[in-house]
């Protein structure tokens, strides 16, 4: 049984839920074989170029199938996180940062109407051994979380601090373009909700670090080594990162299940622009001494490259 599969979806309805964001459901019954698992869930959505469904690939052997075809008439693969999954209905929410007509993702997005075909590529339910689709790994009973993102994580911070108990204690640290993007979200009563904006001059990584001094007031761990993953699931855009060198792109260090310390009781999740989450990860592991199996931080961009096809 194979791990991923293409899951052959249309639109139902889209929802503009502010100037930057809009959020598209889509539905089919090709989804009562998809595995939802929660949290920051990633899958691969393909692009119909010209609108038509017979473009998108099919079956086990989708990559060969996407990767026969010539680039400049390739559906695009982009990486996007699973807003919310109602298996009973057969209904998967995904929401979108919306850049106008720079990007194929952000296009189609922008465009967006009932009945037009996309295709998900995502876990097969039922399948017995382990997906990679998900990073969000902290340990048991932390006494404190960190959940720092900008826009572009927004959807998968939001539906992490969803799923928080209320005995949860976290901090949750959002960037967006302005106050009207301030998508809300149901948190816990355990959870704070910081919201900053651009427009106002507010940026993510000073506003942690800040922040930190209260969270992680001293060195907590030695640091110790942690595998690199990737952030796509069949087709990655980017690799790993490990030396965390400022050229680097799509940084994406995260703690595999059972690897994350709970020694100390803290636990940061970082996404975003790659610069940015880099940067917060060095002060947390360079500068508070926090061990690196308690950071995971995701490149989910870099600022200044686009990707068109």
């Amino acid at each position: 049984m194979a791990a991923y599969l293409p899951f052959a979806v249309r639109v139902l309805r889209v929802q503009r839920l502010s100037p930057t964001f809009v959020r598209v459901t889509v539905a089919g019954e090709s989804l009562a074989g998809f595995a939802g698992h929660g949290f920051d869930q990633r899958i691969n959505l393909l692009f119909p170029r010209n609108g038509d469904p017979d473009e998108l690939p099919t079956g086990p052997d989708w990559v060969q199938q996407w990767q026969s075809v010539p680039v400049d008439r390739r559906p695009p693969l982009r990486t996007y996180t699973v807003r919310a999954f109602r298996p009973e209905r057969r209904e998967l929410d995904l929401d979108f940062v919306l850049h106008g007509d720079v990007g194929p993702a952000s296009r189609w997005a922008g465009a967006a109407r009932p009945g037009d075909p996309i295709t998900i590529i995502g876990p097969v339910a039922g399948h017995p051994g382990p997906v990679g689709d998900v990073a969000w790994a902290p340990p048991p009973h932390p006494r404190r979380l960190l959940l720092a993102a900008d826009e572009a994580a927004l959807p998968a911070a939001s539906a992490i601090a969803e799923t928080l108990g209320p005995e949860d204690r976290a901090t949750v640290v959002l960037e967006v373009a302005e106050p009207a993007d301030a998508v809300e979200f149901d948190a816990p009563a355990g959870v704070t909700v910081i919201w900053l904006s651009r427009s106002r001059g507010e940026r993510l990584g000073p506003v942690v670090r800040d922040l930190l001094t209260d969270l992680v007031p001293v060195p907590v761990g030695a640091t110790s080594s942690v595998r690199s993953g990737q952030p796509g699931l069949v087709v990655a855009a980017g690799g790993g990162e490990s030396d965390l060198a400022d050229d680097v792109e799509d940084p994406w260090d995260v703690p595999e299940q059972g690897e994350t310390d709970g020694s100390a009781g803290f636990y940061a999740w970082l996404a975003g622009e790659a610069g940015a989450v880099v940067a917060m990860r060095r002060h947390l592991v360079g500068e508070r001494g926090v061990d690196r199996r308690s950071v995971a931080f995701m490149g989910y961009w870099r600022r200044g490259r686009s990707q068109e096809n």
